[in-house]
């Protein structure tokens, strides 16, 4: 069963991925891509095995985990942005993007307590 949440975060992933397959890479930015589609993937991933958790504190620890790495991937966004300004608006959105991920991973893990 898939949930919006899961097609959201997926989305997110490969809007990422295909900003990536179109960036010039070079020695500058190379790191910073790399981690941007780490963490980006990452809390699509971990939202997808928090829906078939075991257990409620499994689940628990898989949204800290997507938090966590949504949070870091607005870190590499604005870090790419600084490196790669001929993609800034497409930037902008997918930092609001990651935003308002960041504000939904916390009002479900602020739920949790």
């Amino acid at each position: 069963m898939e949930y919006d949440l899961e097609i959201r975060t997926k989305n997110f992933s490969k809007e990422i991925i295909e900003l990536a397959n179109k960036t010039k890479i070079n020695d500058i930015n190379r790191n910073i891509v790399n981690q941007l589609l780490k963490s980006a993937t990452s809390a699509g991933a971990n939202y997808c095995e928090a829906n078939a958790a075991s257990s409620k504190k499994d689940f628990k620890n898989k949204i800290y985990i997507c938090r966590k790495e949504i949070q870091e991937t607005k870190y590499w966004i604005e870090l790419f942005a600084q490196t790669n300004a001929e993609h800034k608006e497409e930037l902008r959105r997918l930092w609001k993007e990651a935003h308002e991920l960041t504000l939904i991973f916390n009002k479900i893990s602020h739920s949790l307590k």
